[in-house]
């Protein structure tokens, strides 16, 4: 998914988490939306040298696996496949745009559509193919889900581009999951949805219906500016730039109505040049819906179409929901209450819903204070073991004060998490007993020094 903030710096994951979370938690109750896991289902077990069974496949184990049993829960829901689920919703009002709007030569879809693809990926596909450098911060672990080494979770839908241009398809959209490690709040889960889009054009599909369309190229030899890439031409550049965003435009203008303001928003990504985000004002506020740009013309070669040029963006599914549908809370995703569901049961998938909140339970809050050890500590870190142990029930976690010592130069952090069940009230006592978990997995696994 091209969104900008996906290249944020990431920084080192904790050691030993998938190996210890459970004892820290074995003798602590609590329930994750109506029941209790047991500690062995929290995490991932087992030590390096051991395997991960996932999806009929079988990954061995080493230092870099990190993942949690609550993420790997979710490998194979696959909400966007589920009929009337608001993500499915999403999913197929956009491929029937796309299906309707663009039709090959023969009557029939100019688009393919893939939304079964494993979500199991190799670092290659995730990062290489897309012209990640090596270095790149994206590539942490502290953002990143991980079965091994060479096997990952993807992190985008971008992971499966290169794999489809080079089977020989030039238009197409992908949809599924994808698996981030990130912040906890009502906007970010470890699983959310992607759709991706790209189109390549030939030099008579871009050119054809231009006079003297004859004597124009797709490429040259010469410098890389702000505006184009080095082996492009400058009308093509321009061509592709102005098919993307009526593109883009015509389909926003498709989930949103008629009369909507649109601007756009240079920004960077490896894979795209120029890159551009969308942005759209929706009851007088701007908000980013996508991510777009030109292909990379050296990812386009690479997958051996040399002869052409092309454009690709990615979405999110959740945010064009919680939009469109005014749904609150990212974690409503995954609820099963039928209060939820039966709302998106629509016969006609374009129809207007309006999400009727279910009753509000109270929310509890619990506070955490911690010196922070000399190194190795990201905030990621902690959110992570937050979601590992406190499961849905976590709504938010606020970093709500540090401190340095004068003296000693160390520093505290102090956060509140705030608790609240979607379908029930919770219970100061039963909330006390996760954040107990919380605080001695923090300071068993994070190296902090409690101030509790």
């Amino acid at each position: 998914m091209m969104v900008c903030s996906a290249l944020r710096k990431a920084t080192h994951l904790f050691p030993c988490l998938v190996r210890k979370v459970g004892a820290v938690c074995r003798a602590h109750h609590y329930q994750a939306w109506g029941s209790r896991p047991a500690a062995s289902e929290l995490v991932a077990q087992g030590a390096p040298g051991s395997v991960i069974e996932l999806l009929g496949k079988s990954y061995p184990r080493d230092d870099h696996t990190n993942l949690t049993r609550k993420v790997l829960s979710r490998v194979g829901r696959n909400l966007h496949n589920q009929q009337h689920h608001p993500l499915w919703l999403m999913k197929e009002r956009v491929k029937e745009h796309f299906y309707k709007q663009y039709v090959g030569r023969f009557g029939t879809p100019l688009f393919s559509v893939y939304d079964n693809l494993c979500p199991v990926v190799t670092t290659w596909q995730n990062f290489d193919s897309l012209l990640i450098p090596a270095d790149h911060p994206s590539r942490k672990k502290g953002d990143n889900y991980y079965l091994n080494r060479t096997h990952m979770l993807r992190a985008h839908t971008s992971a499966h581009q290169w794999d489809l241009l080079h089977a020989g398809l030039d238009a197409f959209l992908v949809v599924g999951d994808v698996y981030r490690r990130d912040q906890i709040d009502c906007q970010h889960y470890p699983v959310f949805h992607q759709l991706e889009g790209v189109r390549l054009f030939s030099k008579h599909e871009l050119f054809g219906g231009i006079k003297d369309g004859d004597c124009l190229q797709l490429f040259e030899q010469s410098s890389r500016s702000a505006h184009k890439q080095e082996t492009h031409t400058m009308e093509a550049t321009k061509l592709i730039e102005f098919d993307l965003k009526q593109t883009l435009s015509r389909l926003v203008t498709h989930l949103f109505g008629d009369g909507l303001e649109i601007r756009w928003v240079n920004c960077y990504f490896p894979f795209t040049h120029p890159s551009f985000e969308m942005e759209i004002n929706f009851h007088g506020e701007w908000l980013e819906v996508l991510g777009c740009g030109v292909m990379e013309q050296q990812l386009v070669n690479s997958a051996g179409a040399q002869d052409k040029i092309g454009w690709a963006f990615g979405l999110g599914l959740e945010r064009l929901a919680m939009v469109l549908y005014d749904i609150p809370d990212i974690r409503l995703f995954w609820s099963e209450d039928e209060r939820f569901l039966k709302q998106f049961r629509v016969s006609d998938i374009n129809q207007k819903v309006k999400f009727q909140p279910l009753s509000k339970y109270p929310a509890v809050t619990n506070d955490i204070s911690f010196w922070l050890p000399s190194e190795n500590y990201t905030e990621n870190d902690f959110y992570d073991l937050v979601r590992t142990i406190g499961g849905d029930l976590v709504e938010k976690v606020d970093l709500i004060d540090k401190f340095e010592h004068p003296k000693t130069h160390r520093t505290s952090h102090c956060y509140r998490i705030t608790y609240r069940h979607m379908e029930r009230t919770l219970s100061q006592k039963e909330v006390g007993h996760i954040h107990q978990a919380v605080q001695e997995a923090a300071v068993q696994l994070l190296g902090v020094e409690g101030r509790f």
